[in-house]
């Protein structure tokens, strides 16, 4: 009798271990934003803005070597109370040029952080969504640096995400 009880429960202990072990899934998700229209309208609108601060930068770069060029000229024959004014205007437009670069450069990165952020959360949900409809409990992105994801032993669930998001 003693045996039958042990039986029972190491039999009821292993099938609800099997009914535990769940699926796993796995998705590339540069592959999914990467076929996203957001990421192409995201990575053109950051082109353009980035051609219109080199343009802006360039402009300013083409007024300062003009000014350098004319001060050159004429610096023999100013007096130097108007060379050191004219030196001055020369190192403060320099300055403002670099300072215009850096602030491109921080307006550049942070404009595509938060369109990222933005396309990136859509992915998250769409996973979120084909995780919970498929029952899976572990969805692992292929991308993010896990170094072994078994894909025979996981499903590869980037279609369905790509589905959920209508691409």
């Amino acid at each position: 009798m003693k045996k039958f009880i042990i039986c029972a429960i190491c039999a009821l202990c292993g099938f609800t271990t099997a009914n535990a072990q769940g699926k796993f899934g796995h998705v590339n998700s540069q592959e999914v934003i990467q076929a996203m229209p957001e990421f192409a309208k995201a990575r053109t609108d950051i082109e353009n803005l980035t051609k219109q601060y080199e343009a802006d930068l360039k402009s300013m770069q083409d007024e300062l070597q003009k000014k350098a060029e004319a001060f050159d000229k004429e610096q023999a024959t100013l007096p130097e109370n108007i060379k050191q004014r004219r030196q001055q205007e020369l190192q403060d437009m320099y300055a403002k040029i670099q300072q215009s670069y850096q602030d491109n450069q921080q307006a550049l990165a942070k404009e595509q952080q938060d369109r990222m952020q933005a396309i990136t959360a859509k992915v998250i949900e769409a996973i979120k969504a084909v995780g919970q409809a498929g029952n899976y409990v572990y969805i692992m992105d292929m991308g993010s640096g896990i170094p072994y994801i078994s894909t025979t032993l996981s499903t590869d669930v980037t279609a369905d995400v790509k589905k959920k998001l209508g691409l």
